[in-house]
């Protein structure tokens, strides 16, 4: 299995990043094959035909699971990501894929936000989204205890 994290934190190397690391490693049991810190893509995102940017929506459509991470940015995922998805074609971009939608935020005000944003742009894009979002707390994201019962719950419907 082909495991992708994508993470879309307009700041880099962000603790959205090593959540996403987090969240695939403990749901395959290893590393993922691939990270794409989307800003690292830069000005490539705002339009088509960037090498960067091809290749990296390349790696996630030959991906068959990938976890998509953003902050709580205006109560729903980043700009930075938007850009990111907006280069794969609607219903069909990641067909054969399946999507955990992760976001963190600072208090649990946001927690729908996976569920009521991120998981139906994600279908829109084609991908199978099995498993409710998952929503951690930026404090206490890097506590694996934060995210090992949604896994244990999920993990099956995931990983088929």
């Amino acid at each position: 299995m082909r495991t992708t994290v994508i993470a879309g934190n307009p700041k880099p190397a962000s603790r959205t990043l090593t959540a996403g690391i987090d969240v695939a490693t403990a749901l395959t049991g290893t590393a993922p094959d691939d990270v794409i810190d989307v800003v690292t893509l830069g000005a490539g995102l705002l339009g088509w035909g960037d090498p960067g940017v091809a290749a990296a929506v390349s790696t996630v459509k030959r991906s068959d699971l990938i976890v998509v991470a953003s902050p709580t940015f205006k109560a729903t995922y980043t700009g930075v990501l938007k850009l990111f998805l907006d280069q794969f074609e609607t219903s069909t971009g990641l067909t054969g894929v399946t999507a955990v939608p992760l976001m963190l935020g600072a208090a649990p005000g946001h927690a729908m936000a996976p569920e009521v944003y991120l998981r139906p742009l994600l279908g829109e894009l084609g991908a199978t989204t099995p498993a409710p979002g998952l929503y951690l707390i930026d404090a206490t994201a890097a506590d694996p205890e934060s995210y090992l019962p949604w896994i244990e719950r999920w993990r099956g419907a995931i990983l088929g």
